[in-house]
């Protein structure tokens, strides 16, 4: 499901425009991918990220087959066959959007990133970087509310592939208040460096 969500006029929270109008920095970026391990908060970053500069929300957990949630909610890790058709579904709908879209998804391995990359060029990543104590307490934290089994939180973590070092990609450290990770990654968006890979991973959190 892709939620549409408001543009906020920075100086007036109650004014609203199209959903189809986000901001200069979102719309001109193209699309951003919020991505990382289970716990890491990458939905309530992209919902953030959304609410403070319009565009369109996709939820990556909305677009798992029952088939995917109910081995995820018996703590069976998914395969990579799992998550073809999942990815795939996911890249049509980038594809579908020309600009200022925000996915949350978490794209552990390069060639899920590749495939996403394939479908929307130019695709941004926001890398919500944390470590297995605290993403295991929030999952644990969460339990009953969300079908992901918090068995499933270290086998994320054997998975992940960084993406550091790949362009377009920038790097935030999890723990942070949600409030500063949303400012670090409009600022990195508004105030976009030079393509070179390596300057896309400084965490200006720090």
């Amino acid at each position: 499901m892709i939620q549409a969500n408001p543009l906020f006029d920075p100086t007036s929270r109650s004014t609203a425009a199209s959903p189809n109008q986000p901001d200069a920095a979102c719309a001109r970026i193209g699309n951003l991918v919020v991505m990382g391990v289970s716990g890491c908060g990458k939905s309530s970053l992209a919902a953030a990220l959304c609410q403070s500069m319009g565009g369109r929300l996709i939820e990556g957990d909305d677009f798992h087959s029952a088939g995917n949630k109910a081995k995820m909610q018996a703590g069976l890790a998914l395969t990579d066959q799992d998550r073809a058709s999942w990815l795939a579904a996911l890249g049509h709908e980038l594809g579908e959007c020309a600009g200022g879209t925000v996915l949350s998804c978490s794209a552990l391995k390069r060639a899920y990133r590749a495939t996403l990359r394939a479908a929307s060029p130019g695709l941004h990543f926001v890398f919500l970087d944390i470590d297995l104590e605290h993403a295991m307490a929030r999952v644990q934290a969460r339990a009953g509310e969300h079908f992901f089994h918090p068995g499933l939180v270290r086998n994320q973590f054997d998975v992940l592939e960084s993406p550091l070092g790949e362009p377009r990609v920038l790097r935030l450290d999890a723990r942070q208040p949600l409030s500063t990770l949303c400012d670090a990654a409009r600022d990195w968006l508004a105030h976009p460096i030079p393509t070179q890979p390596d300057h896309f991973n400084e965490d200006k959190t720090s």
